[in-house]
């Protein structure tokens, strides 16, 4: 029997105060350090994709959000990019209500938790979330690449 085709599920927070979102900038991960990403993680497997936002959203800030305060707002398909096994979902929840103060949970992760306007967003900010916070603004609710965005 052939091996079913499978697929990286992760979910993105865009935690919004005002016009401003919380960006993370990533540290000691391998992949794309000091470019900064959102509040964000793979799922565990059998878990949902709000359970997970709920359990991330802890895990890097410290925060409780709950699952009806989540709005979803995006979806990524992006290829493997000639790489078996990394073909990816990402999908985006935005949510103006949390309870906690944000702390970054995994400096071991994470160097710098900050407020951003999202009309003037780092230049090292990762190029997938750049388009889709614009893509969020303007209300495009999904986005497909078959190259890593740059």
């Amino acid at each position: 029997m052939r091996e079913r085709f499978k697929l990286i599920p992760a979910v993105y927070l865009l935690l919004r105060r005002n016009n401003e979102v919380l960006l993370s900038r990533r540290a000691n991960t391998g992949y794309q350090d000091g470019k900064y990403s959102l509040v964000a993680g793979h799922l565990d497997g059998d878990e949902l994709a709000t359970s997970g936002m709920v359990r991330e959203a802890f895990e890097e800030a410290g925060i409780v959000v709950r699952q009806e305060d989540m709005k979803f707002v995006h979806l990524a398909h992006r290829l493997n990019q000639n790489e078996k096994g990394q073909e990816r979902l990402d999908i985006f929840f935005e949510c103006w209500k949390w309870e906690g103060e944000i702390k970054n949970m995994e400096p071991e992760k994470c160097d710098e938790l900050a407020w951003f306007k999202t009309e003037h967003l780092p230049v090292d900010t990762l190029p997938l979330i750049k388009l889709v916070i614009n893509n969020v603004i303007k209300d495009i609710h999904y986005s497909e690449y078959v190259v890593e965005p740059i």
